[in-house]
């Protein structure tokens, strides 16, 4: 894969993933609080769903700002896309199928930058190894 194609994707799911918990963490205990609302009439308890509710805002942020400067770049592109994995699962359990496409969309964003990892020319992980 081209280096400048592989920039563009990795900048873009990392735009989406640090944004995502950049506007989540000053508000995290209202995310937390819609969350758990969320999944009060799903099949999970809030036992669970309340620690993940304030895990993904901090998991989306360091993903994605990992991403973003291209450090630990396959580590951060395999937890991004087992964060969105459990957000699927979620997803199901609250029956909304309309989350469904985008968090698939960035599972596949991620598994192209698992897969093509060694087209990450223009990343601190290349400054890092030498």
């Amino acid at each position: 894969m081209n280096a400048t194609v592989y920039l563009l994707l990795r900048l873009g799911v990392a735009a989406s993933m640090f944004g995502h918990g950049l506007v989540r963490l000053p508000k995290l205990n209202g995310f937390s609080s819609w969350m758990v609302s969320s999944f009060e009439k799903s099949m999970l308890p809030a036992a669970l769903v309340t620690p993940f509710s304030y895990f993904v805002p901090i998991a989306e942020f360091v993903v994605g700002l990992l991403l973003l400067a291209g450090l630990f770049t396959r580590f951060a592109a395999i937890a991004g896309a087992l964060v969105m994995v459990a957000l699927i699962f979620g997803s199901c359990m609250v029956e909304n199928w309309d989350w469904i496409p985008s968090q698939l969309i960035h599972v596949a964003f991620f598994a192209v930058l698992v897969q093509y990892v060694s087209s990450n020319a223009w990343a601190v992980d290349n400054l890092v190894k030498k």
